[in-house]
């Protein structure tokens, strides 16, 4: 087992599964923020505010998701600083927990997680771009074309991202740069032009039957979906540039701009319709600009949503695969998933694999399902990565470059409020079925593992 301390990858000997050190901070940044910031920010406010319908309460989930985001972006820094190897969770639950739990993260991420997500964005990008073409993405036959143009933006990526992570970093850089100031642009006018008219909509703060535990819990749920991605950097750790130093900057300072621009965006929207409007509005940017500028509010706004969601794609196969790669590399998957490119220099097989299986999700399943699928199966994996820094500060050559501030109470704010999530889903009537079925697929991992690369790992 590699010391946590080492500063390499576990590919770094020189063999040709070794992946360049490509990414700067801004670059590593610009990944961060640009996989995190996708559909959630302009599909999840509808449905939260369905289970919260008072202003405070709707922007105190938010608040609740950013400290929970923050809480674990502050104990990955220490992590992905003290082992900077591609993979990200998977060698922090392998490195902690083993080699069963670190399989059953990565069978997960293949049969779940990252189909799931890529899933969930490029049907975002699909429904906006139908939407910007005059057609409504929800009735027929433009619902079915829906499916087909989120799979073929999820086969584009897959290829940008083949060709390289110079091309897959620029799309990352650009997209980033785009929906970010496109979104601030649709604030400034709610903010300039909404608020002085409408006076904002935040009173009564909480209205009768606005507030219980589990609906908090359940919208927490949607929120997180929001702002998942603070963790992907890590996944490609062994591709960013000075990791010890740039890994920490990239993720604290990524993530704290997503909760600045998250929190803005929410009292936008409610500088300009009511907690009711909002629950009615599917997309609650585009209602926004509409009320506020008319038609050519909607083409903003789903230009914004286009960037934002085509960068998400990418970022998400820029990320994702490398956790196969490394499970590969490690001897807990195929061996030829770990190949690396001759000319490109990419896993290119991950990269396909992710994609298949992404095409395959996103022609049966809404985007609804998608979501709930992805969080569900993130939270169990959520535990044990951020868990992991319990058990690897015990050993005595660990030495990370930074250390999570206010430990060990902000890792186990984290892990505490990740299996609230999870127990309030099996209590909640209509989510205990579904949350039973993502349990379902993790468990079947462990036969899975058993029967073939832990039958190899016994013997050897």
């Amino acid at each position: 087992m590699t010391s946590p301390s080492v500063s390499s990858t576990s590919t770094d000997s020189g063999t040709s599964t070794e992946l360049p050190r490509r990414l700067g901070l801004w670059s590593a940044i610009a990944v961060l923020v640009g996989t995190t910031i996708g559909s959630g920010i302009f599909r999840s406010p509808a449905g939260i505010a369905e289970k919260l319908p008072g202003p405070l309460p709707l922007m105190a989930v938010w608040v609740t998701g950013g400290i929970f985001a923050l809480c674990g972006a502050l104990t990955l820094a220490e992590l992905a600083g003290a082992m900077p190897r591609t993979g990200g969770y998977f060698v922090y639950i392998r490195e902690a927990w083993g080699r069963l739990p670190a399989f059953l993260y990565g069978w997960s991420e293949l049969t779940l997680i990252r189909a799931a997500a890529l899933g969930g964005i490029s049907t975002t990008f699909a429904e906006y771009l139908l939407r910007g073409l005059g057609y409504n993405p929800a009735l027929a036959p433009y619902d079915t074309y829906a499916h087909w143009i989120a799979a073929a933006t999820v086969a584009l990526m897959a290829v940008i991202n083949v060709v390289g992570l110079k091309w897959g970093a620029l799309v990352q850089n650009v997209t980033t740069v785009a929906k970010y100031g496109g979104l601030m642009i649709i604030i400034l006018l709610a903010l300039i032009l909404g608020l002085p008219q409408t006076g904002g909509h935040f009173t009564p703060a909480m209205p009768p039957g606005s507030f219980s535990v589990s609906a908090f819990g359940l919208a927490l749920v949607s929120v997180l979906w929001a702002f998942d991605g603070w963790g992907d950097l890590s996944k490609v750790a062994g591709e960013v540039k000075d990791p010890e130093k740039t890994l920490p900057k990239a993720i604290v300072l990524g993530t704290l701009s997503i909760i600045f621009i998250y929190l803005l965006a929410n009292i936008a929207y409610l500088s300009v319709l009511s907690v009711d409007e909002i629950r009615g509005a599917r997309l609650v940017a585009a209602d926004v600009a509409e009320k506020l500028i008319g038609p050519i509010g909607v083409t903003l706004v789903a230009i914004t949503v286009l960037l934002s969601t085509f960068g998400s794609v990418n970022g998400s196969l820029l990320t994702g695969p490398r956790i196969f790669f490394a499970m590969a590399d490690d001897g807990l998957f195929f061996k030829k998933v770990a190949a690396v490119h001759p000319t490109f220099k990419t896993p290119y097989v991950a990269i396909l694999l992710t994609a298949t299986i992404a095409i395959a999700f996103v022609l049966v399943r809404t985007f609804e399902q998608l979501a709930d699928i992805f969080v569900t199966a993130s939270l169990v994996f959520y535990i044990l990565s951020i868990g992991a820094i319990f058990k690897l500060r015990q050993r005595p050559d660990w030495n990370p470059p930074v250390r999570t501030p206010w430990y060990p109470l902000v890792p186990a704010l984290f892990c505490l409020a990740t299996l609230f999530l999870l127990v309030n889903a099996l209590m909640d009537d209509a989510q205990r079925v579904p949350t039973l079925g993502v349990f379902g697929v993790i468990l079947l991992g462990v036969p899975v593992y058993y029967l073939t690369v832990g039958r190899k790992s016994a013997r050897s």
